[in-house]
């Protein structure tokens, strides 16, 4: 295992609008930037737009419950009948915040439902499968570069008992999204018994340091990681509902 990690932002991505071919756009910018052993962590916000996962507020009508609630809080109601939609189930509702499971199982805030970084009156939507457009990009990105490159996608998560928000990843091609301690001994000869690290989570945390919320920078590499090659995705990081103590 390496010592040290990499991380590098990917510079020069045009700005991507719905139809743009974004495998074609990353093979571009990435042919003088990634190296065999790579990582590359993309936001979904880049994934959404290319694939029209963006809707436009003009034409939502929002639904009486939405404008009740949107005006106790001093919401916009078309974007909160967005996040319902968005919503396989609302989990909780307090103080202008709704936290859901969206149909993909993850629970956040809002449904994934987000306007900064879009442009108008626009919100931005989660990929509608996030790990088959992360295996699209797999497969496109390794095919143009000649080399495996893993793709993760990201998304910005709250997280209960915690301030502030990370990285993860919600969608994942091309290696495990974890790395499996058990069986090993630790430092002073103990065994492991339960110690699997999500690392998909912490290499789109990470990445974030060098993409930032306000550089419009939507990708970076990860080198010098030794993930462990596979298929992977995401929904092998969601905890099942029937292991959730706290639902």
């Amino acid at each position: 295992m390496s010592n040290s990690v990499t991380l590098l932002a990917v510079e020069g991505l045009p700005e991507i609008v719905q139809g743009d071919d974004l495998g074609a756009q990353l093979g571009s910018v990435l042919a003088a930037q990634a190296q065999p052993g790579d990582i590359l962590v993309v936001t979904h916000k880049v994934v959404s737009k290319a694939e029209g996962q963006v809707v436009q507020l003009v034409d939502v009508e929002p639904s009486a419950w939405a404008r009740k609630w949107a005006a106790r809080w001093k919401k916009d109601p078309r974007q909160i009948e967005v996040v319902l939609n968005e919503s396989d189930s609302v989990l909780r509702m307090e103080r202008g915040v709704i936290i859901s499971r969206t149909r993909h199982g993850l629970v956040c805030a809002n449904a994934g439902v987000d306007r900064s970084n879009s442009p108008g009156e626009t919100v931005c939507l989660l990929p509608v499968d996030p790990d088959g457009s992360a295996g699209e990009l797999h497969r496109t990105l390794s095919a143009k570069l000649g080399f495996h490159l893993p793709v993760l996608i990201s998304d910005s998560f709250g997280r209960p008992w915690r301030n502030g928000i990370v990285n993860i990843a919600v969608g994942v091609a091309g290696m495990s999204p974890f790395a499996d301690y058990r069986g090993q001994d630790d430092s002073h000869g103990y065994r492991l018994e339960a110690s699997i690290m999500a690392s998909a989570d912490a290499l789109c945390a990470s990445a974030e340091l060098v993409m930032g919320k306000t550089s419009a920078v939507p990708a970076a590499l990860v080198r010098g990681y030794a993930y462990e090659p596979g298929v992977g995705s995401a929904a092998e990081l969601i905890r099942a509902q029937h292991e959730d103590f706290f639902r």
